[in-house]
C-alpha cells in the first residue's frame, strides 16, 4: 500500500489490522467471532440495497442549473423567477417506469422526468414523465394499474393479458395508450426526449392571484426515438444504453439542455374551455391543446455534473410533488392530489424517516421544524436539532391564518361529497384520435403495427373491446389493428 492510499478502518474509524484474512483458529481452523472487522463487513454487505421503487426502479441522474430567460413575475412570486438570467442548483432522475432495476434502458416504457430546484425558499419537486398525458385520472387505479405492468402472481412473468385488460376496460387509458405505442415509445436515451409535468399545477403572484399551469421541457438535442427491432438488439447488447449515453455526454462536456416553458390558463378561462370542448382541465389523461394555450417560455434547464457516488444520489434521490415553494399551489387535479401522498410515504418506507437529510434531498436554504429522532437522525450535521425546543409555541392569539398560506387564497370548492363515475359521460376518445391524426401515414403505420404485435396474444374477447375504443378514436385506427390481427369485419363491427 502506498503511502498516499487512506489506511483502512471499520466504520467507527478504527484501523484495519488485515483485510486479506479471517481470524481463525490456525490455518484452517473454523473462524472466530470476534473478527469484528470481518463481522462488519458482512453485516453492511447484507444491508447494502435499501427497497427498490416500485416504479421508476430503474433510472438515471445528474446535477445541473436551471437558468431564467423570460420573466414570469406576473404569474408567480417565487423566488427563483424573480430575475432573468437567475440561476438554480438542480437535480434530475430520469427513469423507466414498469421495469425491475436490472431491466432494460430500451423498454417501450413512459420515461419519468423528475426535477428538483434547489431554490432558497426551499426544494421545488416537478415529478413528471415524457408524456403530457397519463393511463388514469383516479388515483384509486393506480395500485391495480401498476400490478398489471409487473409481474403474473402465479407465472412470475409480464403478461399482455393482464395489461389489455386493464386498459380495455378503461378507455381513458387510450390517449396514454396511443403515445405510448406510437414512436415516441421507446426514446433513444434519455437526451433525446421532452419532460412534462403532466398535472395541473397553479401559480400564485405577489397580488395572490392564482393561475392554472402545465409545464413543459423540449429537448434541445432534438427527438430521437428507438425502432423495436433495434430497441430489442440493443437490450441484449446494451441494456444500459441511456445510463451510459447521459453519463458519456455529462463527462465528455457535451451537456444535455431543455427549454422550459408553461401554458397558462385563467382561472376564469378554466369553465368556459371545459364547457367549449367537454374536457376537464384537471383531468390528467388530458392535454391542453397548444392552439387554446401557447407556451409561454421560461427557461433553460442544463444538465452539466455527474454525480459522485450512484447511490447516494441517483438511488437515494427522493421527490415528492408535494414539495412546491411560495408562488406555486396545487389543483383539484384528482391523480395529483393522490401523489401528494403517496410519494412522501414511499420514501418514507424506501429510504426512511431522515431522507430530507440526506445530501441530495437536503434543502439548500435554511431548515427548521420540530421532527425529531428516528433512523439516521442528526446525519445532516444538526445533531438531531440540539438542544432546540422540539415542539412549535402555539400562538394564544392565533395566526390570522387565510387561503392555502404564502398570499395562496385557494380555490373554490362545490358538490356533493361521494364517489363520481364519469365513465359514460367524459370523452376518452377525441384527443387520442387527435393524436393518430396528427401523425404521418407511416408513423400510424408503426403504431398499429405495434399494437398489434402487442397483442396477438391477448384473448380474442379484449381484442374486439380494444379495436372498439381505437374506432371510436378514429374508425382508420380500429380498423388498422383489427386487420394486423387478422380479425374478420364482423368481429370488428361487434366491436364498436
Amino acid at each position: 500500500m502506498s503511502s498516499s492510499t487512506p489506511k483502512l478502518t471499520t466504520a467507527s474509524g478504527i484501523p484495519a489490522a488485515d483485510n486479506q484474512n479471517s481470524l481463525s483458529a490456525g490455518p484452517r481452523g473454523p473462524l472466530l467471532l470476534q473478527d469484528f472487522h470481518l463481522i462488519e463487513k458482512l453485516q453492511h454487505f447484507n444491508r447494502e440495497r435499501i427497497p427498490e421503487r416500485v416504479v421508476h426502479a430503474k433510472g438515471s441522474g445528474a446535477y445541473g442549473t436551471f437558468t431564467v430567460t423570460h420573466d414570469i413575475s406576473k404569474y408567480t412570486k417565487a423566488a427563483l423567477f424573480s430575475a432573468v438570467g437567475k440561476q438554480t442548483e438542480t437535480f434530475v432522475r430520469f427513469s423507466t417506469v414498469g421495469g425491475e432495476k436490472g431491466s432494460a434502458d430500451t423498454e417501450r416504457d413512459p420515461r419519468g422526468f423528475a426535477m428538483r430546484f434547489y431554490t432558497e425558499e426551499g426544494n421545488w419537486d416537478l415529478v413528471g414523465n415524457n408524456t403530457p398525458m397519463f393511463f388514469i385520472k383516479d388515483p384509486i387505479k393506480f395500485p391495480d394499474f401498476v400490478h398489471t405492468q409487473k409481474r403474473d402472481p402465479q407465472t412470475n412473468l409480464k403478461s399482455a393479458q393482464m395489461m389489455w385488460d386493464f386498459w380495455s376496460k378503461a378507455p381513458e387509458s387510450l390517449h396514454q395508450v396511443t403515445m405510448l405505442f406510437s414512436d415516441r415509445g421507446i426514446p433513444d436515451g434519455y437526451r433525446h426526449m421532452d419532460g412534462f409535468g403532466s398535472h395541473t399545477f397553479s401559480l400564485i403572484n405577489a397580488a395572490g392571484e392564482h393561475v392554472w399551469v402545465k409545464w413543459h421541457l423540449k429537448t434541445k438535442q432534438g427527438i430521437k426515438n428507438l425502432g423495436a427491432e433495434e430497441a430489442a438488439r440493443l437490450a441484449g447488447t446494451d441494456p444500459d444504453h441511456a445510463q451510459r449515453d447521459l453519463f458519456n455526454a455529462i463527462a465528455t462536456g457535451n451537456f444535455p439542455r431543455w427549454d422550459v416553458s408553461i401554458q397558462v390558463m385563467g382561472v376564469s378561462e378554466a369553465a368556459a374551455w371545459e364547457a367549449r370542448t367537454g374536457w376537464n382541465p384537471f383531468d390528467l389523461t388530458k392535454v391542453w391543446p397548444y392552439g387554446d394555450f401557447p407556451k409561454i417560455p421560461v427557461g433553460v434547464l442544463e444538465l452539466n455534473r455527474n454525480p459522485d457516488n450512484y447511490h447516494a444520489h441517483v438511488e437515494q434521490a427522493a421527490f415528492s410533488p408535494a414539495n412546491i415553494v411560495p408562488g406555486m399551489g396545487y389543483s383539484p387535479d384528482k391523480m395529483l392530489q393522490g401523489r401528494l401522498f403517496a410519494y412522501h410515504d414511499a420514501q418514507l418506507y424506501r429510504v426512511g424517516t431522515n431522507h430530507q437529510h440526506l445530501p441530495v434531498n437536503r434543502a439548500r436554504c435554511p431548515v427548521h421544524n420540530q421532527q425529531r429522532d428516528g433512523q439516521m437522525a442528526g446525519i445532516a450535521n444538526d445533531e438531531n436539532g440540539g438542544p432546540a425546543q422540539n415542539y412549535a409555541t402555539v400562538e394564544a392569539a392565533g395566526t390570522g391564518a387565510s387561503g392555502f398560506g404564502h398570499g395562496d387564497s385557494g380555490w373554490p370548492v362545490g358538490g356533493t361529497a361521494g364517489r363520481h363515475d364519469e365513465r359514460g359521460t367524459s370523452d376518452d376518445f377525441t384527443q387520442a384520435g387527435n393524436l393518430y391524426r396528427v401523425m404521418t401515414p407511416d408513423a400510424r403505420d408503426r403504431l398499429t403495427s405495434n399494437i398489434a404485435g402487442a397483442m396477438k396474444n391477448v384473448s380474442d374477447d379484449i381484442k374486439q373491446r380494444q379495436i372498439g375504443h381505437f374506432t371510436r378514436a378514429d374508425p382508420a385506427y380500429g380498423a388498422a389493428v383489427a386487420t394486423k390481427l387478422a380479425l374478420t369485419a364482423r368481429e370488428v363491427q361487434e366491436s364498436k
